[in-house]
């Protein structure tokens, strides 16, 4: 009897999310870490290696039956080598570079006919002055390579803000991604897991709320959404899976504009599970990190089902409580309904240590969903005298939404 053994480039929290999925399947993971205490190390064998470095590569490859990614930060010059050299990745480079680079996602999109909001490649201030002047303020510039929660991308409400940018022109890259601002009502996201054989299972479209750039509240399937505009959602999830070659779970995050097109407009893409896709850990048939699983083996991909009318998930930061653990007590008593995972981080002011996923079982229950998953979180990150007393039908107030879409056109993990 043998089962194979998957290689997680990565040791953050989505390959230590992977390991569990994996074991139960009797699967094996071992993980190329980038420390000796990143979150995996505790969850799956890991060797200690630099991503950016083909010969640790090459070694920790030679151990594994397939490779897949906790990030999309490996250069494509070694995945290319190792594709060369027989090495099963999933995805592989041909996939994954539209997901490194967001100028090359960007004309995915348009070769696909997809909704984008308007865009250019700028290789200096005049240049980008030019895509302000013709589109209109405000734009947001993009590191095409790089980014992650909020971070390479500025917000330029001015021509006097573009002219301050010279030193972004200055960080190596050939050209920086400007687009216009756009629009939108909320943030969405449309999952699709792909297989190598070509299966494609669709999960519904949720609602992303942002804070400071960084994924807070998750509301799935996203209240209130338009039939349609999920359906076309979903059907363009799976054409970017399908035409890009992706395998393994493919995350793309949108823009809701009610009216305009579809109703939506394409924001980014992550080729591997995502922070949006975590509700489906406890509120769906089979979640995403199954799945990934599944999909990277190509075993037959399994149901996306809801479990519930409803699965809200909120993340938790580093806050005052450093003692994570020591606030489970609470927490659990408080919302005993509460799905608490946590990825072995230290804290720190901001850091993104865990998730609380809270089921609904009719669409009634879903304030009450909320509040649970708000209120657990808040215990265990700020410690439990942050708790409400009164039970679930309390709510803290977590400033979830963020006060303006400018803020929100940023990448996410």
């Amino acid at each position: 009897m043998s089962f194979p053994v998957i290689g997680v480039v990565g040791g953050g929290q989505l390959a230590r999310m992977m390991a569990p999925a994996a074991t139960a399947l009797g699967v094996r993971v071992k993980v190329l870490a980038e420390g000796p205490d990143v979150s995996a190390t505790t969850a799956a064998p890991s060797t200690v290696g630099d991503y950016r470095d083909l010969e640790a590569l090459k070694v920790f490859v030679a151990e594994v039956d397939v490779v897949t990614f906790d990030h999309e930060h490996v250069p494509p010059g070694h995945l290319r080598a190792l594709e060369a050299a027989g090495v099963n990745l999933q995805p592989g480079p041909e996939a994954l570079q539209y997901a490194q680079d967001k100028l090359l996602m960007r004309q995915a999109c348009d070769r696909l006919g997809l909704p984008n909001p308007a865009w250019a490649a700028v290789s200096s201030v005049a240049e980008l002055l030019a895509f302000g002047d013709r589109t209109g303020w405000p734009v947001v510039l993009k590191t095409p390579r790089g980014g992650y929660d909020g971070k390479g991308v500025r917000v330029l409400r001015s021509p006097e803000a573009a002219e301050s940018c010279g030193d972004w022109f200055e960080l190596g890259f050939e050209a920086l991604l400007a687009e216009e601002m756009v629009d939108f009502s909320r943030e969405l996201s449309a999952q699709v897991a792909r297989s190598p054989s070509g299966a494609t299972a669709s999960y519904p479209v949720v609602e992303s709320i942002q804070t400071d750039g960084v994924c807070d509240v998750v509301t799935a399937p996203a209240p209130g959404l338009d039939p349609g505009t999920a359906h076309a959602a979903q059907e363009a999830a799976v054409a970017l899976a399908e035409g890009l070659g992706v395998t393994g779970m493919l995350a793309v995050e949108l823009f809701e504009t009610p009216g305009v097109g579809p109703g939506f407009m394409v924001n980014e893409l992550a080729m591997r599970p995502h922070n949006s896709g975590h509700w489906s850990m406890d509120g769906a048939v089979t979640g995403q990190f199954e799945q990934h699983v599944r999909a990277v083996l190509d075993l037959p991909l399994g149901s996306t089902a809801p479990l519930g009318a409803y699965t809200v998930m909120k993340n938790y930061l580093g806050g005052a409580n450093e003692d994570l653990y020591a606030a489970f007590p609470s927490a659990m008593t408080a919302f005993p309904e509460a799905k608490i995972h946590a990825y072995g981080k230290s804290v720190r002011p901001g850091r993104k240590i865990g998730h609380v996923n809270v089921t609904a079982a009719t669409p009634e229950d879903l304030a009450t969903a909320r509040a649970a998953a708000e209120g657990a979180a808040a215990i265990i990150s700020e410690g439990p005298q942050s708790g409400p007393e009164a039970g679930p039908d309390a709510r803290p107030g977590t400033g979830a939404r963020a006060g303006s879409p400018a803020a929100d056109q940023q990448e996410q993990s």
